[in-house]
Parts: C-alpha cells; sequence; structure tokens
C-alpha cells in the first residue's frame, strides 16, 4: 500500500516561491509514476506536472518554466518548486502516484493520493 504525505504549502505573495514535498512510504518513488495535480473549488482537478520510472517529466503549459518537478531518491520524496508564483497559482495541491510505467495527465489514472496541502498567493 502506497502512502502520500504532502507538506511545504503556505502563503506567499505573488513572485514568491514555495517548494513541496511528498513523502512516500510503502514502495519506492523511483519505481512508479508521480504527480503533482491542482484544484479549486468548482473546478476539476488538474495536472500540474508528472514525472515517472524512466524520469520524464511532463509539466503543464501554465506552469512551464516556473515550476520543476523532481524527485529525492535516497529520502524516497517527490518535490514540487513553484517559483514566480502568481494568483491563479493558489490551489489545493494533491500528491498521486501510480504503479505504471507511463505517466498519464488524467487524475482518474492515479490510485494513490495524499491530503493535499494549500497553496496561497497574494497579489
Amino acid at each position: 500500500q502506497v502512502q502520500l504525505v504532502e507538506s511545504g504549502g503556505g502563503s506567499v505573495q505573488a513572485g514568491g516561491s514555495l517548494r513541496l514535498s511528498c513523502a512516500v512510504s510503502g514502495w519506492s518513488a523511483s519505481r512508479i509514476c508521480m504527480g503533482w495535480f491542482r484544484q479549486t473549488p468548482g473546478k476539476e482537478r488538474e495536472k500540474v506536472a508528472t514525472i515517472d520510472r524512466l524520469d520524464d517529466s511532463n509539466v503543464a503549459d501554465s506552469v512551464k518554466g516556473r515550476f520543476t518537478i523532481s524527485r529525492d531518491n535516497a529520502k524516497n520524496t517527490l518535490l514540487l518548486q513553484m517559483n514566480s508564483l502568481n494568483p491563479e497559482d493558489t490551489a489545493m495541491y494533491y500528491c498521486a502516484a501510480v504503479r505504471s510505467i507511463r505517466c498519464t495527465s488524467k487524475p482518474a489514472d492515479y490510485n494513490y493520493w495524499g491530503q493535499g496541502t494549500q497553496v496561497t498567493v497574494s497579489s
């Protein structure tokens, strides 16, 4: 059973940075597809970034050039470095995983989820 616990969310002013972490237990983070998704009230959950077993990453166009997904294999942790944040990035951010070689952008394809961490960006 894979368990995911996010941390690192908070409040920041526009232009600031945050780094989200997702601690993985029950499996090796390097051997599964993992991703970050976000959701705001009334909207569907959307992919932010994913990284697969081959370390191929895919980042949503809306955050490309600002957000970076990576793994710290020694700590079995998924990371999301978020720079140049703007108010449109305000959302609940979720870590997700699926025991698959390749990642997709569909939340329904992921069967392990963290509890979420709130990111709030003020103008």
